[in-house]
């Protein structure tokens, strides 16, 4: 919708507000208002969901205990940023391993813009570093892939049908893949026709599982959805999977010989890698915005 469409379908509503009997329908006012917070937000430039709650996930790339751990790495750094923002979150599922690190985790972050402002941080991530786990203490490279979408708070925000959708169940597990739970209530939902999939483990029960694993999906698909859309208008092609595209990462980070953080976006640097790791993103971020 043309920003012109958008400005005139917003004095509209406020018209229809201004109206007598307005209120005279209490459900219909109300579907109104949120109609014309969307329109707002649009014409600012901002989505329905930028200003809502996001879900962050960070996989394990190539690199083996390398890669578990900058994803470690990673997850304390964005603990810290969320920390820095008074944002409070949740784990949804992880999948360590026996040394402290993770194969895969994911978080439910809630925050006001907290999907607007982490949404660009999707991408690969890449670490340069003498390997801890190396007894030749040689450099290494590994790599992570971080993935944000926004938080459904309704099954119906983006309705997907049945017949789309395949549900796998399994038992939960921990560390180095002990079974915790005898019962089934981990759930995994696979969106048949582009592949994508989703796992929930952190419930009590399958259902809730299963709930919070097709919200999940939901995002994701709205993700993909976005960017496909911007892609289009761009005349850009964007591949129909984000698995393991470990060679279009987004930044680096640079521990040896020299220390950096480079965005490969925008061109940010920053040396001091440390305050990086720290959770001070908002140089990154804001540049970002411009993207």
């Amino acid at each position: 919708m043309k920003k012109e469409d958008i400005a005139q379908k917003i004095a509209e509503i406020e018209l229809q507000m201004s109206a007598t009997d307005f209120w005279t329908d209490k459900e219909k006012a109300q579907t109104k208002i949120k109609e014309l917070a969307t329109l707002k937000g649009e014409l600012e430039g901002v989505g329905k969901y930028d200003r809502g709650d996001a879900i962050l996930t960070i996989f394990s790339g190539a690199g083996g205990d390398d890669a578990e751990d900058f994803t470690h790495i990673l997850l304390n750094m964005y603990f810290k940023f969320l920390e820095r923002k008074g944002w409070s979150f949740k784990t949804i599922t992880k999948n360590e391993n026996d040394h402290g690190g993770y194969r895969n985790v994911t978080l439910e972050v809630s925050g006001k813009n907290a999907y607007g402002t982490l949404k660009n941080e999707s991408g690969v991530h890449r670490l340069v570093r003498i390997s801890p786990f190396s007894s030749k203490k040689l450099r290494h490279t590994s790599f992570s892939m971080v993935e944000v979408i926004p938080k459904f708070e309704k099954v119906d925000d983006l309705k997907i049908p049945p017949e789309e959708l395949r549900f796998e169940f399994s038992r939960s597990s921990g560390p180095g893949g002990q079974n915790v739970n005898k019962r089934e209530t981990a759930v995994r939902v696979v969106h048949i026709p582009t592949g994508l999939a989703v796992h929930a483990d952190s419930e009590r029960s399958q259902a809730q599982n299963k709930e919070t694993a097709t919200n999940l999906l939901q995002g994701k698909l709205y993700k993909k959805l976005e960017e496909d859309r911007r892609s289009a208008e761009k005349g850009m092609y964007v591949s129909k999977t984000t698995q393991n595209e470990w060679g279009s990462q987004i930044r680096s980070y640079v521990m040896h010989p020299y220390q950096m953080v480079k965005d490969h976006r925008t061109d940010v640097e920053v040396r001091d890698i440390e305050k990086v790791l720290g959770g001070d993103l908002d140089e990154f971020i804001e540049a970002e915005k411009e993207l």
